[in-house]
């Protein structure tokens, strides 16, 4: 997707992890002039090495962007970032843009799309999957939603860390879609800690089976991460409460919009976040 946004437009980048620190790197290289604010200056020193600057402020990141992007953990953290008494919608002028890339509930996409409509800034939900390493290779996944002429303005920054940007709809299809990528992969976790644990019991040499599974038609994602790991479950362990977030939220969608719940796929990422949940032996 192309758009007609330029290097000139300005970008202000919140939610410096993991995830969200290559791609405002991304986006520093690709000579987007950058501001950036974090509440640790640690996260910003990091960008010491390129033309960013760094903002005292929520606000006075609002106040020099036209696209913000905000990558924060959960949904508290973005309502925060951008509501606050010196938040992003403080300081932003009419006409600007907040891109979404955190995974948080739809409605919170919309309830601060209201608020941020009010200043006349406009909202739209373009959560990510990937991983940090994608997006520092320019192939992070973005998930978009909201009027295809916003997306359309923000794409030349998302091109910068990612690839594809699928547009699939109103604001909150992007989160939408996004929470189904993770209830299905929490899904596929339990199912590729039960495939290794048979192919223990049977005998079998666990990393020829993860080939074996990379190369064939049973093979997954949740498969493919546990086997790079060296099945090693402490990364999936940590994620937890993520995971239990996001398959609750998507849970709470299902009920509210009156659409029977998978129960194969409900009793699996139950599995999945009980087993995951325990505490591995010493």
């Amino acid at each position: 997707m192309t758009g007609t946004g330029t290097p000139g437009t300005r970008v202000g980048f919140i939610g410096l992890g993991s995830q969200g620190a290559p791609m405002a790197r991304r986006i520093a290289e690709e000579s987007f002039p950058l501001t950036l604010w974090a509440r640790r200056s640690a996260s910003t020193d990091t960008f010491a090495d390129t033309a960013a600057t760094v903002a005292a402020t929520p606000a006075d990141l609002g106040a020099a962007s036209d696209i913000v992007c905000l990558c924060v953990v959960a949904d508290a953290d973005v309502e925060d970032v951008l509501l606050r008494p010196d938040g992003v919608l403080n300081g932003m002028a009419p006409g600007g843009v907040v891109a979404i890339h955190s995974t948080i509930h739809p409605d919170t996409c919309r309830r601060v799309a209201d608020q941020a409509a009010e200043r006349e800034v406009t909202v739209v939900d373009a959560p990510v999957s990937g991983g940090g390493a994608a997006a520092a290779q320019r192939r992070l996944l973005v998930m978009a939603g909201g009027r295809l002429t916003d997306v359309a303005r923000c794409s030349p920054v998302f091109d910068t860390f990612a690839d594809p940007v699928i547009h699939l709809g109103p604001l909150g299809s992007g989160q939408l879609a996004k929470l189904l990528n993770n209830f299905v992969f929490t899904a596929q976790v339990g199912l590729a800690l039960d495939t290794y644990a048979l192919a223990d019991g049977l005998g079998m040499d666990r990393a020829a089976v993860a080939q074996v599974l990379a190369h064939g038609t049973g093979g997954s994602r949740a498969a493919a991460v546990l086997a790079i790991s060296g099945f090693d479950t402490t990364g999936l362990r940590r994620a937890v409460p993520l995971l239990r977030k996001d398959v609750g939220h998507l849970l709470d969608v299902t009920d509210t919009a009156q659409v029977p719940r998978p129960r194969t796929l409900v009793d699996l990422t139950s599995y999945t976040l009980s087993t995951l949940g325990q505490v591995p032996a010493s």
